[in-house]
Parts: C-alpha cells; sequence; structure tokens
C-alpha cells in the first residue's frame, strides 16, 4: 500500500528520528551561525509570493554561482507534514560557503526560514507543490536580485536534492544560465515517485518534460554510489532520455551517500568539475 509520501527522504537527516527535533527557531540560528563564520551577509528577498532567505558574499564577479537548497525538514513521519520546512542540516548551504574560488551565494526555499506557518506558506510548498510555478517564478525572481548584487553576468545553479530539480527547472526558462550542478538532485520526481512507490507530486513541474529545452544546457549531475533516497539509477536514466545532442553527464561517487560526504569534500569536487 502506498504511503501518503516518502518522509525522511528529500533533505530529511537521521535527526528526524530523534525524540526532539530542533525548534525552527534553533534551525535559523544554525543557518545564521554558519553564514556568519565566514562573513556572508544574510539578505531577505521579496520573491512574487514569497519572502526567501539567502546569504550572499560582498564580491562582485561576472559570473555567480547560486545554491539551491534541498526540500528540507518536510515531513515528521509518513502522515504527517511538518510545521515548517527549514532545514535540519542546510546541506547546499555549506556547499556555498566550501565553494574554494569564484563568487557564490545561497538561496533558500519558499517557507524555510522566515515563519513558515504564515501565509503563504502552505504545507502543499514542501510536499505535493514543492516544485510549484509559484515556487519557481519566486526563485527565478531572486536569482535576479542575486544576479544584480553581485554585478553578474552568467550564473550557475548549484542544486542539492530536490533543489536540483529547481535549478533544472529555472535553467530551462532564463538564457543567463552557462552550467547546472546537482549534487544527489531529485530530477524527475515522476520517476522517483514511482521507484519508492509513494504518491506523486501531481501540483509540481518536472524537469523531465522540459529534456528539449535543457539538452543544450551544460550539465554535471553528482549522484552517490549508496544513496538510497536518490539512487544512481533514476540519475543516469534522467540523462539517458535527452536528445542525442545533449551537454549532461553523471559522475557515480563511491562511498557518497544523500548526505554524506559532499559538504565535507566540496572543495575538492568543486575542483574536480571546474578544471
Amino acid at each position: 500500500m502506498r504511503r501518503s509520501h516518502l518522509l525522511l527522504l528529500l533533505g530529511t537527516t537521521l535527526l528526524a528520528a530523534c525524540a526532539s527535533v530542533p525548534s525552527p527557531e534553533a534551525r535559523r540560528q544554525q543557518a545564521s551561525a554558519l553564514a556568519q563564520e565566514q562573513h556572508w551577509q544574510a539578505l531577505q528577498l521579496q520573491a512574487g509570493i514569497f519572502r526567501l532567505q539567502a546569504y550572499v558574499t560582498p564580491t562582485q564577479n561576472e559570473e555567480l554561482t547560486i545554491y539551491l537548497e534541498g526540500d528540507g525538514f518536510a515531513w515528521l513521519n509518513s502522515r504527517r507534514p511538518s510545521s515548517d520546512p527549514t532545514p535540519l542540516d542546510p546541506i547546499a548551504l555549506r556547499l556555498a560557503l566550501a565553494q574554494p574560488s569564484g563568487n557564490a551565494a545561497y538561496l533558500g526555499r519558499p517557507c524555510q526560514y522566515l515563519e513558515a506557518e504564515r501565509s503563504p506558506c502552505q504545507k502543499r510548498y514542501w510536499t505535493d507543490a514543492r516544485f510549484a510555478e509559484e515556487v519557481v517564478h519566486s526563485l527565478d525572481l531572486a536569482a535576479d536580485q542575486l544576479k544584480a548584487q553581485a554585478a553578474a553576468q552568467r550564473l550557475v545553479l548549484v542544486g542539492y536534492s530536490g533543489g536540483g530539480a529547481l535549478a533544472l527547472l529555472l535553467a530551462a526558462r532564463r538564457e543567463d544560465v552557462t552550467r547546472v550542478i546537482t549534487v544527489a538532485g531529485n530530477l524527475d520526481h515522476a520517476a522517483w515517485t514511482d521507484h519508492h512507490r509513494v504518491t506523486p507530486l501531481h501540483n509540481s513541474l518536472n524537469p523531465a518534460t522540459l529534456r528539449a529545452s535543457l539538452a543544450s544546457v551544460e550539465q554535471i549531475h553528482l549522484a552517490g554510489e549508496q544513496d538510497r533516497v536518490i539512487p544512481p539509477t533514476l540519475v543516469n536514466a534522467f540523462v539517458a532520455d535527452y536528445p542525442s545532442n545533449h551537454r549532461a553527464e553523471v559522475k557515480v561517487l563511491p562511498g557518497y551517500s544523500h548526505n554524506c560526504c559532499w559538504a565535507q569534500n566540496w572543495p575538492q569536487l568543486w575542483q574536480m568539475i571546474t578544471q
């Protein structure tokens, strides 16, 4: 029998199984402290119907890399969504802070960090509508603001987990994205829900329907050999269905899982994929 959703999978860590989950405020403070350690500035961006949390550096450069967070703490258990999707561990933020060269910015997802109980933050935006048009539109507007703030001309998009889908959805509608990098990315949510036998994300856009427009975009999809959340077979299948002239590449890394060890090894991985 199908369960309502796959709890634990996107952006939920082992901490979710603990009796005491850190409060939303504690999770917000954790992200703020991580950014402050690297002297990054916190920004709140009004982008469409959502306010989004961002962290940036004062650096200006022609190319800006924007990191998109995963789905965060979306589910309390297999039947009950959380009241606040702020990540227990903001892996995309850790990736951004670990980038060894170039200019980077971090962009949280709608309803993360910023009082998710308030309208328009309905739970649908971290469950079946996590990749809805209004979500993608909001991130698109925020990317414009971050690009202007950095005086950039070009964007590289890095998406972790569910942020990988959003990176592709953004690239499909923008003309300034030179490369998409996904890390343990959910690239085809229909294939993902079918694989795990969970409820389809009926109210979400799917990058798999946009392969024709994405084929010309340079892409590197990093997958963990031991990832049971987004198995490498799903990532390989997504790329295999591209037209023959595509520019996408899959790198399967031995020993890596959904959460480990992307942030710890990001400086070395960055050098590998940008050399």
